[in-house]
């Protein structure tokens, strides 16, 4: 079949739908626009392992409980909660004015009342082996073994611990634990990657992988503004699929998206100055915002030295890590290819922006050459004599930041290759301990220390523990914070693992992020969060 026939239907709907969008005055209408550069490869929030993921999901889905514009846990589709004594028994009282959209699952087609037995089975889900979610790891060794997830009545939902565990709201705020309906995967299986139904601001119309993702407003979603007004204002969202960051910049600057989230590279010079802020001829045509990210850029080092491809490298050896740490200039990296995007990471890996980041306590690495070759000398490895070539693994659009931590290293006598990969073969690799030196990153998925620290707690599975990390040290201080209930107490635990596992070095952070869009200026209300959700429920398009 001709490629334009194939599509034909689906092209038609989406000129009736968006096209009265666009005319040569520009933009019009009420639908927000933007593009997802690595594709979407899946609607099912079980799965939302990425960002490209977890951004429609969080337009068609909702959660117990959700984290607000100043990192808090706020209730959503739970309006309140209460802890046991013990701090084992969560309840949550849900609310009742909940619907799922409107599909052909239901009877007659119509979405019914959100309830407590689909809280249950959501959750349970997750730790279903035979679903084989990636975020099964969020309720490991956590939750209770014989009944963690109970309805207690339509409007009643309980989740029972094994032991007190302190971010467990944190967790109920991820995209793996969206609420929806039973009929829905029963009669959609595995095809229900495709077909979502959920409660959120916006419910699936039509997607064609490759060409373009629909939502349409859900004009039965529960949420109000402090007016009355029904939530979300926008009439919809319309996702493309360019895989070019030139055609998604273009398309920006023709004003055919309504924003882009980052700047590539080859672009950032023609925008941003070198210290971050829009070049004149951009003021007033675009808007910048940028904020705090609780997303940390690193380089992972694997661990396990019952690995073969672990038992020979030099980076076994914790003065050699340490001397990577050492060996190039975070700083001049972020101000001249990030255009000061960014913050280094000298502290730990816990970043800044959330409450227990301390820089004055968590001490991390900065330039020295000079140390970088006396660790060198005292590894064995003189001026790097002797020292076999270490393969550094990343994606295209990092290539020029390894490329310049590589040349770095290389004068201080670490031989280091770059090899650029596909995303795809990268995770696989990090996943399986096919990878030793790899280019990594860590996004929050709520806005707690420990989410970065289980990151090198022994007993968790890649994801999340990629680099193999064990120290008995550090996981009897992340077990001990976890359970703590005091801030202050807890924030020093957390401190001293991060400082401890710095020490060691299982990895070389690079820098702490900060989330960048550049928005057209007829959007309002859409703000960067420290998350970097994608956050439409209150945008307006003028």
């Amino acid at each position: 079949m001709h490629r334009l026939t194939k599509y034909f239907p689906f092209l038609c709907f989406l000129w009736l739908f968006t096209g009265s969008c666009y005319n040569k005055q520009g933009r019009e209408g009420n639908i927000f626009h933007y593009n997802e550069f690595s594709g979407i490869p899946t609607l099912d929030p079980a799965f939302a392992k990425s960002q490209a993921t977890m951004w429609p999901a969080h337009q068609l889905f909702n959660t117990l409980v959700e984290i607000d514009d100043s990192l808090h846990i706020v209730p959503s589709l739970a309006k309140s909660w209460e802890i046991s004594a013990d701090r084992l028994v969560y309840t949550f009282h849900l609310r009742t004015d909940v619907f799922f959209h409107d599909d052909p699952a239901f009877t007659a087609g119509k979405g019914r009342r959100m309830g407590a037995a689909d809280v249950q089975y959501s959750l349970g889900r997750i730790t279903d082996k035979q679903v084989a979610s990636p975020g099964a790891w969020i309720f490991s060794r956590k939750t209770d073994t014989l009944q963690p997830f109970l309805a207690v009545d339509d409007s009643t939902f309980q989740l029972k611990l094994l032991r007190p565990y302190n971010p467990i709201l944190g967790i109920l705020s991820m995209q793996y634990c969206s609420i929806l309906p039973r009929e829905a995967v029963e009669k959609y299986g595995a095809d229900f990657r495709r077909h979502p139904v959920g409660t959120g601001p916006f419910r699936l119309v039509a997607w064609e992988e490759g060409q373009a993702l629909v939502l349409k407003k859900n004009e039965r979603y529960f949420e109000k503004d402090s007016t009355g007004n029904r939530l979300p204002y926008l009439g919809g969202v319309k996702v493309t699929f360019y895989d070019s960051k030139a055609t998604e910049f273009l398309l920006f600057r023709q004003k055919e998206l309504d924003f882009i989230n980052d700047i590539e590279a080859s672009f950032k010079d023609e925008v941003l100055t070198k210290r971050g802020t829009l070049r004149k001829e951009w003021e007033g045509k675009i808007r910048l915002i940028a904020g705090p990210y609780l997303n940390i850029e690193y380089l992972g080092i694997l661990m396990d030295t019952t690995n073969e491809r672990v038992r020979n490298a030099a980076i076994r050896f914790k003065k050699v890590r340490q001397a990577i740490n050492y060996g190039f200039d975070r700083r001049k990296m972020i101000l001249y290819l990030r255009n000061s995007l960014g913050t280094p990471a000298e502290s730990g890996f816990v970043p800044l922006g959330l409450p227990s980041f301390d820089s004055a306590a968590v001490k991390g690495y900065h330039y020295d050459p000079v140390r970088t070759k006396q660790l060198l000398a005292e590894a064995g490895f003189p001026g790097g004599k002797g020292m076999p070539l270490i393969k550094l693994l990343t994606i295209a659009i990092y290539a020029d930041m390894a490329n310049f931590i590589a040349k770095q290293l290389e004068e201080s006598g670490i031989p280091v290759q770059v090899e650029v990969v596909q995303k795809s073969l990268l995770l696989d690799m990090t996943s399986n301990s096919r990878a030793v030196f790899f280019r990594g990153s860590w996004i929050a998925d709520y806005p707690d220390a420990e989410n970065y620290l289980s990151v090198f707690y022994s007993k968790n599975p890649a994801p999340p523990n990629y680099t193999r990390y064990h120290n008995p040290a550090f996981d009897a201080l992340f077990e001990k914070a976890i359970t703590e209930t005091n801030d202050s107490i807890r924030y020093t635990l957390y401190r001293q693992a991060d400082q401890l596992m710095i020490n060691d070095a299982p990895v070389v952070p690079l820098w702490y992020d900060k989330a960048v869009r550049l928005v057209q200026p007829g959007v309002k209300n859409f703000r960067a969060n420290a998350l970097n959700l994608l956050e439409l429920r209150t945008t307006r398009i003028r």
